[in-house]
């Protein structure tokens, strides 16, 4: 019904943002990465935020989430397409995970770090994988970043080193090139740059 709702952040809570559109407030569910980008816009008085929109529709409730940008919305029809995953446990995943961590996650089946959402078991995190990864790949391929890094890896290094071509595949991946390096630290520069790219995205996945 909607596409998504711009106005004036209203109201701030834990869970969930209002916003206000011409005098209407709009209640929204939100997920943590979502809450942080309206937190940010607050400050300022003129400040509107933009909300993708999800409407759920049981037979006794009406829900409306809302998404700071389409990526996370896609993230979340994704989730709740898998069996057995509801759009709680869709938000629980994506207030740990940006909608880029979760690709990672997903493409590279790391189902710790997806169970590690609040109600997320290591059962359904497996599901989410099994239904998705091919998924991801063939109907959203911005989303299939993981295939960057083999794509680097499957190339010719120029004479760099593994950790500098590791380091600029999780660039590719969407982190910066201070927690590349960081996840690299402790890494075994002996290793080949697929081994290094699986370590520094398990220490990425603490953070």
């Amino acid at each position: 019904m909607f596409y998504y709702i711009c106005g004036k952040p209203a109201h701030l809570d834990l869970n969930f943002a209002v916003i206000d559109v011409g005098g209407v407030g709009y209640k929204l569910t939100v997920s943590a990465t979502t809450h942080q980008a309206i937190a940010a816009q607050r400050g300022n008085a003129s400040a509107t935020v933009k909300l993708y929109t999800h409407m759920a529709v049981r037979e006794d409730d009406v829900e409306l989430f809302g998404f700071a940008t389409e990526t996370e919305l896609a993230s979340f029809k994704m989730l709740i397409s898998v069996s057995g995953v509801g759009p709680k446990a869709a938000m629980a995943i994506l207030s740990i995970l940006t909608p880029e961590k979760f690709a990672v996650a997903v493409c590279t089946e790391d189902t710790k770090a997806i169970s590690k959402a609040s109600g997320v078991g290591a059962k359904t995190a497996a599901r989410i994988v099994l239904e998705l990864r091919d998924k991801l790949k063939k109907e959203n391929p911005g989303f299939a970043t993981a295939d960057v890094s083999r794509e680097i890896v499957g190339g010719t290094t120029g004479g760099r080193s593994n950790l500098g071509e590791a380091q600029d595949a999780l660039i590719v991946l969407g982190y910066t090139r201070g927690e590349a390096q960081s996840a690299l630290k402790s890494a075994d520069p002996t290793l080949d740059v697929e081994a290094l790219i699986k370590h520094a995205l398990k220490q990425l996945m603490k953070i």
